[in-house]
């Protein structure tokens, strides 16, 4: 698939703010709407779109809900062939209070951000996920005082180079 710089600016203006309607798309990348309606429906049959969410603000939230704790977890498992991490990862995926997933190196095999209602409930999630698992070794947690910076937007060059992405 090729994308063009009318693409690229449709990606940006969606990652910033996917409620946009139609025609605020369309006059914010200075295309017609149904240019701007057909290019979006491109992008999501190839893909490029994965889903569209809502974005909540913790600390709005917290006012009616409370705070929660949000944890960075550590995970070093004791196999690490591909059956065992793929278990691993259908194991987490299962779990909402699991917000992310990464398998990486080196260092532990996954990091996990994970939010919980509060230390209870981390301490559930925790004997559900890790302590019950014969496959996991080590669970290293780091638990969030105040989140600085958070967003989902992926880099994007300005311009295409005429390169197929």
């Amino acid at each position: 698939m090729e994308i063009d710089d009318i693409d690229l600016a449709l990606l940006a203006q969606l990652q910033r703010d996917s409620s946009l309607s139609n025609q605020a798309l369309a006059a914010r990348v200075h295309i017609s709407p149904p240019t701007c309606l057909r290019r979006v429906k491109r992008l999501q049959d190839a893909g490029l779109i994965a889903r569209q969410v809502a974005i909540l603000d913790p600390q709005v939230l917290a006012t009616v809900l409370g705070h929660g704790l949000t944890a960075i977890v550590e995970i070093t498992l004791d196999r690490q062939d591909a059956q065992a991490l793929e278990a691993f990862e259908q194991r987490v995926a299962l779990e909402a209070a699991v917000q992310q997933c990464y398998r990486v190196s080196p260092g532990p095999d996954f990091c996990l951000v994970v939010h919980a209602r509060d230390m209870p409930d981390y301490q559930a999630l925790t004997q559900r996920l890790f302590t019950t698992d014969a496959n996991v070794r080590n669970v290293k947690s780091y638990f969030s005082i105040q989140r600085s910076k958070f967003g989902a937007e992926l880099p994007l060059p300005t311009h295409t180079r005429g390169e197929s992405l």
